[in-house]
């Protein structure tokens, strides 16, 4: 049958993405066949479904659709004689007997996303290793390296555990002399990872939630910093650790190291309802197992109220004020606690936003047999976005649009547009291999061989090309980008600990840099890059060619990683803002292998 239907062309779904509740939507397929449709229609969660008849219209069929109620919903499209078509490759529409079912996410009316957020720039920095500033001192069961540029250290010790406990000194002090450094790459926000006391240098382990590690600095100094970058345009947001604690920390206390009765001392300490103990005192329950991370328990009161309460951890650092919170580990986090922290942080501060850690399609994620809810109004306002993140190496490494393709198509149809603005594009984390790395196609299997393997100048400088195309995608679609710190100068390292090398102010690569700098610049300058709409211009299976369009101003980005040329003809001037920001009047080729931003408006 020639039927079309596709819900990211607003011919045929006049809202792309999530929609609010008691929102009119219109369903449009289009065909010439006489045959009835049905628009088969369930509910997440629901048994049985509804069919409802679509009314017969010259070129097709249509539906007016209105959903009271917020919660994922599924539908389908079956024609006359029980021949059903959903979801296709590329969300078209797909005739098949086991039918992939389409979405449409319904959220709670006037759930928006902070309008600050979008078309900012963030740039996340792991606090001990960003910039030291001044003498540093550290506890006597840690250690500071003697050179900032040594390796993390990896080893484990005589019991088979990795203490993290090996610092480099990176502080407040350091951060507030760079900020100048990242005004230069226009950043607007500022993600730190764990600042609150903790025992290691990754901070993930909370000693203590309501006072800054001394090894960082001051809540004098951080109270500068937040002033410092509000002068310079940039909100600062934490990272909210509140799965776990460590088991050096004033709740659970293990060593005695905290004046206070811990969890781990008392059955009668204040703090013994929020872990749950297999066998008192020695097991108990922790994230992924590790020990030294017992797992709390959310849904205790007093640990909600601790932590979202009106004395809380939450509203007492958003006095600051920040910019808002990450989630660690959203999944782990139930909804209803969640729920909680958001209306801490909204109570505050209705623009500070609420992002999670999420690593998968977050509009229907099912996480512990339980689907979760991070978009239907009461909880999250964004996550980060990996699966935008695997499809961008895999296009870049593959020579092949057809993931990223498929992976953008998928977001738009599942998210609402104020969240798809405000998702957290990343290349690299605290928590995975380098870019440049993963772009230099290298494997290291073992901590041993991690810490021994180097790219060579032949392969880096192939590398280099790789992250430069990714990081104008990453630039240029729908949502945040976000600069793991020391990608934009080039540096290397596979995971954990090997991304967390110290910001190496010495080996800066400036030609990577200034390619930063420009994608930076060219954002910061168009206005198209807040919040319009991503339009695919023409694909095959080596390019892709996107439009982003706002009033009278347009973006056309350029990905081409075959070896074919191609015409790309419209009206007007278009500037390539990339290659010597010449002017091209009707008509510009793609030539093989190359990338580029084109737009009107002349940077």
């Amino acid at each position: 049958m020639n039927i079309y239907y596709n819900p990211l062309d607003m011919r045929c779904k006049s809202i792309i993405g999530g929609i609010e509740q008691n929102q009119n939507l219109e369903i449009r397929v289009y065909g010439m066949s006489n045959e009835p449709c049905l628009f088969v229609l369930s509910r997440d969660g629901q048994s049985g479904a509804q069919y409802l008849h679509m009314d017969k219209v010259a070129d097709g069929w249509k539906l007016l659709l209105n959903l009271p109620d917020p919660g994922l919903y599924f539908y389908y499209f079956q024609f006359g004689n029980e021949k059903t078509a959903g979801c296709g490759k590329f969300r078209n529409l797909e005739f098949s007997e086991s039918v992939i079912a389409y979405q449409i996410l319904v959220y709670e009316k006037g759930f928006n996303t902070p309008e600050w957020f979008k078309g900012g720039i963030m740039y996340q920095i792991f606090p001990d290793r960003f910039y030291r500033s001044g003498a540093v001192t550290v506890s006597p069961e840690k250690w500071l390296h003697a050179h900032w540029n040594e390796a993390p250290e990896y080893r484990m010790n005589a019991e088979g555990k990795v203490l993290n406990n090996d610092f480099f000194g990176g502080n407040i002090r350091g951060i507030i002399e760079k900020l100048d450094y990242l005004q230069g790459l226009h950043v607007t926000i500022l993600y730190l990872n764990p600042i609150f006391r903790s025992f290691s240098n990754h901070r993930y382990d909370t000693g203590d939630f309501m006072e800054i590690d001394p090894t960082f600095g001051t809540e004098e100094e951080f109270a500068q910093l937040v002033e410092e970058c509000r002068k310079r345009g940039i909100r600062i947001i934490l990272d909210g650790v509140f799965n776990h604690t460590g088991d050096d920390s004033l709740y659970f206390n293990k060593y005695g190291r905290y004046p206070s009765v811990g969890a781990y001392q008392s059955k009668d300490s204040e703090y013994y309802a929020w872990y749950s103990f297999i066998q008192y005192p020695d097991k108990y329950h922790a994230w992924w197992g590790i020990d030294n991370l017992p797992a709390v328990n959310e849904e205790c009161p007093s640990y909600a109220e601790y932590i979202a309460g009106e004395n809380g951890v939450l509203k007492r650092w958003l006095k600051y004020p920040l910019g808002g919170y990450r989630l660690d580990v959203a999944d782990e986090l139930p909804d209803e606690f969640i729920e909680k922290i958001r209306t801490a942080v909204k109570d505050m501060d209705t623009e500070a936003i609420v992002l999670g850690e999420v690593w998968e399609d977050a509009s229907n994620k099912i996480a512990y047999s339980k689907r979760r809810k991070y978009f239907w109004g009461k909880e999250l306002d964004s996550v980060m976005n990996y699966p935008l993140k695997d499809a961008i190496i895999q296009f870049i490494m593959s020579n092949n649009t057809t993931m990223f393709r498929q992976t953008v198509a998928m977001l738009r149809d599942n998210y609402p547009k104020s969240v798809l603005d405000s998702l957290m594009n990343i290349l690299g984390t605290h928590d995975t291999a380098r870019i440049l790395t993963a772009m230099g196609g290298i494997h290291a299997f073992t901590k041993e061989e991690m810490s021994r393997t180097w790219m060579d100048a032949e392969t880096r400088a192939v590398a280099k090309e790789r992250v430069k195309a990714a990081t104008v995608l990453l630039f240029t679609v729908f949502g945040v980008p976000c600069i793991y710190y020391g990608d934009e100068i080039g540096m290397e390292g596979y995971s954990d600990p090997f991304c967390r090398f110290p910001f190496d102010w010495d080996h800066m690569d400036i030609d990577m840099l200034e390619h930063f700098r420009r994608l930076a610049e060219i954002r910061s300058s168009l206005s198209v890059f807040c919040d319009s709409d991503y339009t695919e211009l023409f694909a095959d299976e080596s390019c892709l060619v996107f439009e982003r369009r706002k009033g009278k101003e347009v973006a056309v980005v350029i990905m081409n990683r075959g070896y074919k040329k191609y015409e790309l003809s419209y009206r007007g001037k278009l500037f390539d803002l990339l290659h010597g920001r010449l002017p091209f009047t009707d008509h510009y080729t793609i030539t093989p292998q190359t990338y580029t931003i084109l737009s009107n408006k002349p940077i």
